[in-house]
């Protein structure tokens, strides 16, 4: 059996593998806003129940019973957001917090019938991709808006920053998923974007902005 906190610490891991090659405990610590000591402890649990590879000095990883679990892990999580939006209306900056608390739902015949109900979607609200029920990934192929060149047409697949403020001002500027952006002219200064929106309106894009949406 394993427990919501190391549940947390396994999607943590994951997520910092997709970052870099070599994880730390500071990264898990620092990435979990908690103290090394604690991680250290956790590590070292973790590695008992053969769900991460650790010895002192070396990088961290997760074995590959734990990175399907971590897998498991944000399936529920990313079926439980893309359920809260669709289906009871909730906004895209709503429903990370209480997708948190539903992930920790033990029962998969659950969660099926969400993936069922919702035609076994292949991606959350904010275009992270959902694994299927083997743990496989769709595959999908995007960039950063800040790799973009002047006057191509670019489509809205995903977010890179699901922080509320940030998703709140993406809606403030009519901004989605699936949403079509052209880059009108580019600041050698710092990079910011002069984008059009929906062939509607025109906007001004940070360097940060244009750093966290991922286009096709």
């Amino acid at each position: 059996m394993i427990t919501l906190t190391e549940e947390n610490y396994l999607k943590a891991l994951y997520r910092l593998s997709l970052e870099t090659e070599e994880i730390s405990v500071k990264d898990i610590a620092d990435s979990l806003d908690i103290k090394m000591s604690t991680v250290n402890s956790m590590i070292k649990r973790l590695a008992e129940k053969k769900l991460l590879r650790y010895e002192k000095y070396k990088a961290i990883e997760l074995t590959e019973k734990g990175k399907k679990m971590a897998l498991h892990i944000l399936r529920k999580h990313r079926l439980t957001e893309l359920f809260l939006s669709k289906v009871m209306g909730l906004g895209w900056e709503e429903v990370h917090d209480i997708a948190e608390q539903i992930e920790h739902i033990q029962s998969d015949l659950f969660f099926d019938r969400i993936d069922e109900m919702l035609g076994h979607p292949k991606f959350d609200p904010h275009g992270e991709p959902i694994p299927d029920a083997n743990g496989k990934l769709p595959v999908f192929k995007a960039t950063q808006l800040s790799e973009g060149v002047i006057n191509k047409k670019y489509k809205l697949t995903g977010v890179l920053n699901h922080e509320t403020a940030f998703l709140k001002f993406l809606d403030s500027v009519g901004l989605s998923i699936g949403s079509v952006i052209v880059i009108k002219d580019i600041q050698d200064f710092d990079r910011s974007m002069s984008v059009l929106l929906n062939n509607k309106s025109k906007t001004i894009f940070s360097q940060t902005v244009c750093e966290n949406l991922l286009v096709v």
